[in-house]
């Protein structure tokens, strides 16, 4: 669906400063000074002391903060989560789209690709599985998996928090009435970008990710919602909207009516327009 909101600036996690180690006077009484070991060692290992995983990042932005943490190789995190054994529904089939949830962690020396996603999974887990979140979910006639993964286009859809449950009312509006879904940000994970622009032959691609084309859901969920998205999932705002978009920052505006739809779409446009920097 489209929208006018800026993409989310990446979050720069904050190292601290290397330990410098220097030692004058080389020789006291004719002995030299000796540097303990784990003096040495504590000036290699240079780790931020948290970890912040914003609410709406992908698994693949997840996991290439974890090796910047951590200070490895770009990979090692996806490749840790054979060993990881993370809890994930069955539905996941193993993918924890969707379960990686965003919070602060902290990073212990002995912090391991492994113990971060675990943690984040463990935070899912119990965020999720309450009988609450349960019962929201089948109030809507799904599963919390399938709750997830709407809370997952809410959260990128959502202009704002206040935006979030009228965004996941025109979701259930529009399964209910067996439409296709049409929202950007699907279309975005399947191509592994962030844009507001969608051209005619993006609404083509051949992917279960594409909601132009493929009915109901996408499989999994398209990123790491927070609580907010979550309550809007299982809490939708009542109303009978089946179309919105943000115009400008502030202004989204939601309607059932296609054709008012389609003027505030070319109010969208013209704004782009404005905004967009001269050729």
């Amino acid at each position: 669906m489209q929208k006018n909101t800026p993409p989310r600036s990446t979050i720069r996690l904050t190292r601290r400063g290397k330990l410098v180690l220097v030692v004058t006077g080389a020789v006291v009484a004719g002995t030299a000074v000796a540097v303990p070991l784990w003096m040495i060692r504590s000036a290699e290992i240079a780790r931020p002391a948290s970890l912040v995983i914003p609410e709406g990042w992908r698994a693949s932005q997840i996991y290439a903060a974890v090796d910047k943490t951590l200070d490895l190789p770009a990979g090692s995190a996806k490749k840790s989560l054979a060993k990881a054994h993370l809890k994930l529904p069955k539905d996941a089939e193993g993918n924890p789209e969707g379960y990686l949830f965003p919070a602060t962690y902290p990073v212990p020396v002995k912090a391991t690709p492994e113990s971060l996603l675990t943690a984040m999974a463990q935070t899912a887990d119990k965020k999720f599985n309450g009988a609450p979140t349960a019962a929201g979910a089948q109030r809507n006639a799904m599963n919390v998996y399938q709750a997830v993964t709407v809370a997952s286009i809410v959260q990128a859809e959502a202009a704002s928090k206040d935006d979030m449950g009228k965004v996941a009312r025109v979701v259930f509006n529009r399964l209910e009435r067996g439409m296709p879904l049409q929202m950007d940000s699907t279309l975005n994970y399947a191509l592994n970008r962030a844009t507001l622009k969608t051209s005619s032959d993006d609404t083509k691609l051949n992917s279960p990710y594409n909601s132009y084309r493929r009915m109901g859901l996408p499989p999994t969920p398209i990123d790491n919602p927070g609580e907010d998205a979550m309550r809007a999932a299982i809490s939708p705002t009542p109303g009978d909207w089946l179309y919105f978009v943000t115009v400008k920052p502030g202004d989204t505006r939601f309607t059932a009516d296609y054709a008012e739809h389609q003027r505030n779409v070319a109010e969208f446009n013209a704004a782009q327009k404005k905004t967009s920097p001269s050729k």
